[in-house]
């Protein structure tokens, strides 16, 4: 079986915890601005030593509160500092984080706060109460409630007065690398979430071995802004990787916000999900052929990739495009780079495939993207890219001291020291996962290049089998559909089925403007529009280009466009972007069986 690893050169000390970064900052760098914390609006700086005391408050609250080493709290909130504080002041006061994504159900709250064992809930906003409310009574175990947009802050601050900074010292204390940090419960496609136990050691392992070269960005001088959920795994270690290596880190709660948060954040680096790339790719390419410069933003596009492309090693090709990139460079790209606050070099993909068009378009921008790869069952990453050590259309290599594996039948297999130890409360799917010598099964479909480079190719129990008998992995097809400008979300189909065919949903945000530029009426919906031949030969040009990175009996030979896009709200997205696969053929199974009895080509 193909194998590749790399050997790690630090070792995690044996007290080490969590928390220890947030006081030795304090006691080395007090004065240093390790937070920008928005307020009404407006942006206040927070100092390692105001953190650190802010941290020691909070955590004094909740041992006055009855908190106990290893008990639950739960985390319901959008990403905000009172999420990192919270956190670490948990962390402190011994006691273990199971965040909750603010998005979630009653049932899902429900299930998390019982299935936990929690003791106490921070919730967010009124809505947050109000979905908790609807089963609050039946989660007896829950000793406190607090209201983080009603002062929860100053109310445990408050109450932990009487804390002496000795009781509070010794809590801490009895944390080691082995103690639990936090259940994270995967927002799975399918079933009930099941509870990933994390420790101190996996997030202390994986923070410092991700940031292992990656220097110009965990480094001085350098900054952040989190948007990502902080209930998801990807956002977390990023955010113990900040705190760990002293960059400055904002936070900001609502995506609609983002743009005009970036531009008076100017983060340094930037990490995200590739939709989110591919939104601010299409948008610009949008507005170009709008303002009719369309045709300087599709050649200046060509020359971004093509010089990427040569920077793997081809000299004669970097000169060919070394003038035209100089010049787009001022037209075009930093005009991008703007757009992400105009001081990011830097980015950090992961949680689905990136692809290697965006890759090679950010790269020439000027804005590197190091895609790397992970679980939440491996505390995030366990592949990255690295400015030394890249190959573009990869998830990298793996980070120091883990281990990659490629079984017989293609599943990727894991192994280091940010693999989990199983999941909490259910000792069936810990022994599915993992196997003897801490192999974890990733149900991911990958290959292993001569130098170790991951490529992931699919997913185990998504792969579809034709009637014919041929294996479709369907994420490289959903991957090239989805960066077509007009497309939102896609979902390919086919199982027992004679050819390969796609659901499609259109981009809200860019339908307008298409319309617009084809004489659609501009109240007309996407419902109505649906069978529009301009319509569908767009959403063809996407379908071809798909085509061309499979073989003809991979390609998708029919579509559908679909009224509604799918969300997070109305429960087809995960939290993390992902489509739920099982979910939306069940939703759309009437078109899925309406594709094969009467296919649209």
């Amino acid at each position: 079986m193909p194998e590749y690893s790399v050997p790690a050169d630090f070792r995690i000390p044996d007290d080490a915890n969590l928390t220890d970064a947030v006081v030795a900052n304090a006691a080395e760098y007090p004065d240093l601005v390790v937070f920008d914390r928005k307020v009404e609006g407006a942006w206040h700086p927070i100092t390692a030593k105001q953190f650190a005391d802010d941290v020691k408050k909070v955590a004094a609250g909740l041992i006055a509160a009855g908190v106990q080493s290893g008990e639950r709290v739960c985390i319901m909130s959008s990403t905000r500092y009172e999420w990192t504080l919270l956190d670490y002041a948990i962390w402190t006061a011994g006691a273990v984080t199971v965040p909750i994504y603010e998005t979630s159900s009653s049932e899902q709250i429900e299930w998390i706060v019982s299935d936990s064992g929690a003791v106490g809930v921070f919730l967010e906003s009124k809505s947050h109460h109000a979905a908790y409310d609807e089963v609050g009574s039946r989660l007896t175990g829950v000793r406190n409630v607090w209201g983080i947009d009603d002062g929860a802050v100053d109310e445990l601050t408050s109450a932990g007065s009487g804390v002496t900074d000795d009781e509070i010292e010794q809590r801490r204390r009895t944390l080691t690398p082995s103690s639990l940090a936090t259940i994270i419960y995967t927002s799975g496609t399918t079933g009930r979430p099941k509870g990933c136990e994390l420790t101190h050691y996996n997030f202390l392992f994986d923070a410092t071995s991700t940031t292992d070269g990656l220097t110009d960005m965990f480094g001085e001088d350098q900054s952040t802004l989190l948007f990502l959920p902080l209930a998801h795994v990807f956002a977390r270690i990023i955010q113990v990787g900040c705190v760990q290596s002293r960059v400055r880190m904002g936070h900001s709660a609502d995506i609609k916000n983002l743009l005009p948060d970036l531009a008076v954040f100017k983060p340094t680096f930037v990490l995200s999900v590739p939709r989110v790339f591919e939104k601010v790719y299409n948008t610009a390419k949008q507005r170009a052929h709008a303002d009719g410069k369309g045709a300087i933003f599709d050649l200046a596009e060509t020359v971004a990739i093509n010089y990427s492309k040569s920077l793997d090693g081809n000299p004669i090709n970097r000169a060919i495009y070394t003038g035209p990139h100089l010049v787009f460079d001022r037209l075009v790209y930093s005009k991008l780079r703007a757009a992400l606050g105009g001081k990011a070099h830097g980015a950090i993909s992961g949680g689905a495939p990136l692809g290697a068009r965006l890759g090679h378009f950010f790269r020439g921008v000027g804005i590197p993207i190091y895609e790397g790869y992970g679980l939440t069952e491996t505390t995030a990453g366990a592949t990255v890219n690295r400015p030394d050590a890249m190959k573009v259309g990869t998830v990298g290599r793996p980070i120091p001291g883990c281990t990659v594996r490629i079984a017989d039948d293609g599943e990727i297999l894991l192994r280091g020291g940010n693999v989990f130890g199983g999941y909490y409360n259910n000792a069936t799917a810990t022994a599915e996962a993992l196997e003897d010598g801490g192999w974890f099964h990733t149900g991911d479909i990958g290959q292993l290049d001569a130098d170790g480079y991951l490529t992931i190719t699919g997913r185990k129990k998504e792969l579809i089998v034709t009637a014919g008998g041929k294996n479709v992995a369907p994420a490289v097809l959903e991957d090239r559909l989805r960066a077509h400008p007009l497309v939102s979300q896609c979902l390919v189909v086919g199982d027992n089925q004679p050819f390969i065919a796609a659901l499609v949903t259109i981009d809200e945000e860019a339908f307008p403007a298409w319309k617009a530029a084809h004489g659609k009426p501009e109240g007309a919906t996407v419902s109505e529009l649906a069978d529009d031949e301009e319509l569908r030969a767009a959403i063809q040009s996407g379908v071809d280009d798909a085509n061309r990175a499979v073989s003809k009996a991979e390609a998708i030979k029919a579509f559908r466009i679909l009224g509604d896009d799918w969300t997070v709200d109305n429960g087809l997205l995960t939290p993390s972007l992902k489509v739920k696969r099982n979910v939306v053929l069940k939703q759309y199974s009437a078109e899925v069986d309406a594709i094969y009895r009467s296919p649209k080509s």
